[in-house]
């Protein structure tokens, strides 16, 4: 049966009120690449009120990665707020079974088109979730022609469906394809609307995360700055655009002025009763990336330990959200050479995962490889005056790397026999990043291993001609741990990874006095 005859036999079963309103969602966008969607509107409909529950997949989908939108099948999409129809107590009651109703301007639109707009939305919503992307950019072009023939070139239900299929074109990267539908989603609405009214500034923030998203930095700075203009300092939505302009700001050097508006976007937020949301932890800790970034560790320091008391208020210490946190402040704390702080936080950090964690979690084996560092940073603030307690901290440093070698290795192994199951049984598995971070994990700790074995050369005062095997061997350790899970069992590279094994491939050619292949 073909969607328009679908379309005809639905129309025939469904009464559709002659009034009711449209409303729009909130796009609230929690970080440089997050989204969050504050759903809560009433609905009229004559003299009746009704709620939608708005998480309803059958009415919402939400596209994830950098730049989400809504691709709405209903009439509550993000740009068809207040299209509204003469609502009327004493409208004719055959006025319903006519398949004609009266919109603000006083046009007629047929129902038959609504239904089709609907119906093409719906199916190409579910084929946009089963991965089938070509039938879905079918069905979203019939229902942009749908919308316009239904409710008008310039009607704000064009706007929205413009908006669904640029999110499809954006999500297949067809980039030119996409730009034009933002564009001319923005057009419409400002037609409709006005350039300033709230609904444009929502759109306009659409193009600016399309922006964002391709490092398109100005063109994103350029619609952020539009819609603060929009929205004015008193909007409920205006913290999210300070932050997204601040990102902007940040990426292009103007570190400043960034944080100054990544600061007022968190001061909004707590302001408005969020101070312990998780979009407001999040900025928190992306403001805290900033100051390590340059070098503003008492800041960075600052805003860390204001994290761990929202997180210990909220969730507290048996929780592996707060030990992250505290994990990052410990961090912090020994990247300033306050080391008992960050030992005693890292210690507690390590109790409280091998509470909740199985004994060869690759987290573990990270705390033991933190827990390392701040030992041989002890040593080194030691070995001038306490020779014996220098020599102590880089024993317990040593113990600690061979627990985390040993972990990340289990880890690796772990996930290789997981993988070749899931090969022989054909399913698909998601262990890539799990495999990433417990070698990248392996790599810093016996490159780690290395630098404490020439650490331990040093308190010692052993001679410099005298060869240093066991640091050679950890380095050789790297280099072949690189070439065995990234070369022969196709571990993803990442930049950490790659970084490490540069460090210890130029480590080990420096002790060695050769290249090594």
């Amino acid at each position: 049966m073909s969607l328009g005859v679908a379309a005809a036999n639905l129309l025939k079963k469904l009464r559709i009120p002659a009034s009711y309103a449209f409303a729009a969602s909130t796009v609230n966008t929690s970080d440089a690449f997050s989204v969050k969607l504050k759903l809560c509107r009433w609905y009229q409909t004559g003299a009746r009120g009704w709620r939608i529950n708005l998480w309803d997949p059958c009415l919402w989908i939400v596209i994830s990665g950098h730049v989400a939108m809504t691709l709405g099948i209903s009439a509550s999409t993000a740009f068809a707020e207040n299209v509204r129809t003469e609502a009327s107590s004493n409208s004719d009651p055959g006025e319903d079974l006519v398949g004609l109703r009266k919109i603000e301007d006083g046009s007629v639109v047929s129902n038959l088109h609504t239904a089709k707009w609907r119906v093409f939305t719906d199916k190409a919503r579910e084929f946009f979730q089963q991965g089938k992307l070509d039938e879905a950019e079918k069905l979203f072009l019939s229902a942009i022609q749908e919308a316009k023939e239904g409710f008008g070139e310039q009607d704000p239900h064009v706007a929205s469906a413009c908006n669904n299929l640029a999110e499809l074109y954006r999500v297949k990267k067809a980039f030119d394809k996409a730009e034009p539908l933002y564009l001319e989603a923005i057009n419409i609405l400002e037609e409709s609307f006005g350039p300033d009214d709230v609904r444009v500034g929502v759109a306009v923030h659409n193009l600016g995360q399309f922006y964002l998203g391709q490092q398109k930095l100005e063109e994103a700075r350029v619609n952020y700055e539009i819609k603060r203009r929009v929205l004015g300092f008193d909007h409920s939505e205006c913290s999210d655009t300070m932050y997204h302009l601040g990102v902007v700001l940040y990426l292009q050097g103007k570190e400043r002025d960034a944080e100054v508006l990544i600061k007022d976007s968190i001061r909004m937020l707590e302001e408005g009763g969020e101070g312990e949301s998780y979009v407001c932890i999040r900025r928190l800790r992306y403001l805290s990336q900033i100051y390590m970034k340059s070098h503003q560790v008492a800041e960075a320091e600052m805003v860390q330990r204001k994290i761990l008391h929202v997180m210990e208020l909220s969730k507290g210490w048996n929780s592996l959200a707060t030990v992250i946190a505290a994990e990052s402040l410990a961090l912090t704390l020994l990247a300033s050479g306050n080391t008992k702080d960050s030992k005693e936080l890292l210690e507690r950090c390590l109790n409280v995962r091998k509470d909740l964690l199985p004994s060869d979690h690759i987290q573990i084996g990270a705390n033991l490889l933190h827990l390392a560092r701040v030992a041989m940073v002890d040593c080194s603030q030691h070995k001038k005056l306490d020779v014996s307690r220098a020599e102590a901290e880089l024993d317990i440093a040593k113990n600690y790397l061979h627990n985390s070698i040993r972990i990340a290795r289990e880890c690796l192994e772990k996930v290789s026999k997981q993988k070749d199951k899931l090969k022989k049984n054909s399913k698909p598995g998601d262990s890539r990043k799990e495999d990433q971070a417990a070698l990248a994990i392996l790599l810093k700790s016996l490159n780690t291993l290395s630098s404490m074995e020439l650490d331990k050369r040093e308190v010692q005062k052993i001679q410099e001609g005298d060869i240093n095997l066991e640091a050679q061997e950890a380095l050789l350790q790297c280099i072949s741990a690189y070439k065995e899970f990234v070369s022969e069992r196709s571990i993803g590279d990442t930049p950490e990874i790659k970084n490490e094994y540069l460090s210890c491939l130029k480590r080990a050619q420096n002790l060695l006095g050769h290249k090594l292949h």
